[in-house]
């Protein structure tokens, strides 16, 4: 071979192409390693939501602050199958516990685009078992909701007219938080019809039951949003994991029974039906969401307002249809359930808003600050601000400006933020909207959201936390 030969190759002829081969190469190689980083990364956290879930399981029997302030300690009657394990975490350790598990749910949500959908989806199924056979966790709802169906179904009292107290030689009392033990139902008939159905049941037994609804709505909810990503064009393990593994959701949610959960399942059936243009059926399950939590209401008034062109009025007109006939049945079964009972419904539900609680931004403002007149003041501010949000969202999808779903994620949001009285497991109000939105900024809300909440709540777990918050 003649000198001067090689170099001449390795700049004309097909090694050079083998140089940038070799570059391409080490690119793909690059980003394998860190596919596989990232792979493990979200491993190690589903890892750590299971653990954690696992932990607190465990642990909630013998652990106060987990548990409703009314059975402190936790009858072994009530604690369920978990309720003998003798381990408890005090508040240094719950508190640490919560922190590693909404930081592995960060990590997770942002690591599922490199996971399988098995392997998320059966965490999150996981998750809602493990918290499913821990006692009632951190709230009295579920003795609430028995108690409003036995004034019914036993009594013949009706629960939209009279708090529990009406009824204080009932074996149930004791257990009813005490803010609702003068407070008359705040629930939609629907729901106060089904817990007409389980007043018989045992307080454990009913206990159960509250929770087993909630789960299993939950899980129901997140095979929907999943179904409805992939019509949204939106990625559905990642769609499923921020709805699914949300520890407001799971812990709170599931672990009280709370029906919020209950409600979302028709919500975002409803939401699916509309994308796949069964608008008359998919309206009617949001009014059944809304008929179970007034809350539910919401995103069917920017169902109604999208929508342009010929084919938009018809739309409009197939939701109005939808809604008005479900309106139609809901208001006629009340009336024969409740009578008039459920028109005070709406003054009820302003009474528990005026009174506020320390984890909303006006209660924290009238409680922590010790200004009572201004915190009451800028409760009446924060509706305006709400009202206004709401009305400009919806100007805006009705002249096809912004996506409906978006508009009402966006719409929670603001509620989330302006309400008087905010309750953790109100953060799954957001979930499934923001979920399916297209604008990626509500994905990134929505994790703020999840972590000031459960900042807040865990303030509250610091041994003079409750003195900080002004509880």
């Amino acid at each position: 071979m003649e000198p001067g030969i090689l170099p001449a190759m390795s700049v004309h002829s097909p090694l050079g192409a083998t140089d940038t081969g070799a570059v391409e190469l080490r690119t793909r190689v690059a980003g394998a390693r860190r596919s596989s980083v990232g792979t493990r990364t979200g491993l190690f956290a589903i890892g750590g939501l299971l653990a954690t879930t696992l932990l607190i399981a465990l642990a909630a029997a013998g652990t106060n602050t987990v548990l409703p302030e009314s059975v402190r300690p936790v009858p072994s009657w009530l604690a369920g199958p978990l309720g003998n394990t003798g381990i408890g975490l005090g508040d240094g350790g719950l508190i640490l516990v919560l922190a590693i598990m909404f930081i592995s749910y960060v990590v997770a949500v942002r690591a599922c685009d490199r996971l399988s959908a098995w392997v998320v989806l059966m965490c999150i199924a996981g998750m809602h078992a493990l918290v499913l056979l821990a006692p009632p966790l951190l709230s009295t709802d579920v003795f609430s909701y028995q108690f409003y169906g036995r004034m019914g179904a036993l009594y013949g009292a009706n629960p939209y007219l009279a708090g529990p107290h009406a009824l204080a030689l009932d074996p149930l009392f004791p257990y009813i938080g005490a803010k609702w033990s003068y407070t008359p139902t705040v629930y939609g008939p629907a729901f106060t019809a089904l817990s007409y159905l389980l007043a018989p049941l045992s307080i454990a037994a009913s206990a159960l039951t509250y929770k087993a609804i909630a789960a299993c709505a939950s899980l129901a909810t997140v095979a929907l949003v999943y179904k409805a990503a992939r019509l949204r064009g939106v990625n559905p393990v990642k769609a499923a994991a921020l709805v699914g593994l949300n520890p407001l959701v799971v812990i709170y949610g599931v672990g009280g029974g709370h029906n919020d959960l209950l409600m979302l399942l028709p919500l975002v059936a409803g939401v699916y039906l509309v994308l796949l243009r069964r608008e008359r059926s998919g309206s009617a399950m949001m009014v059944i969401a809304a008929a179970i939590k007034l809350t539910g209401a919401l995103p069917l008034a920017f169902a109604v307002a999208s929508g342009g062109g010929r084919r938009g009025r018809d739309r409009r007109r197939d939701v109005l249809i939808g809604a008005g006939v479900a309106t139609a049945i809901v208001a006629a079964l009340s009336f024969v359930w409740f009578g008039t009972g459920p028109l005070h419904l709406p003054t009820t539900l302003q009474k528990v808003q005026s009174e506020g609680d320390w984890q909303s931004i006006p209660g924290f403002i009238g409680t922590r600050l010790g200004f009572g007149a201004v915190g009451h003041v800028t409760g009446f501010v924060l509706d305006g601000v709400f009202l206004a949000a709401f009305c400009w969202l919806l100007r805006r999808v009705w002249r096809g400006q912004l996506d409906w779903i978006d508009a009402a994620a966006w719409c929670a949001v603001a509620l989330i933020i302006t309400a008087s009285s905010l309750l953790p497991w109100y953060v799954a109000w957001l979930m499934p909207l923001a979920a399916l939105a297209t604008d990626r900024r509500l994905w990134r809300v929505a994790l703020i959201t999840t972590g000031v909440v459960q900042a807040i709540q865990l303030i509250s777990y610091l041994p003079h936390g409750g003195t900080f918050l002004g509880i």
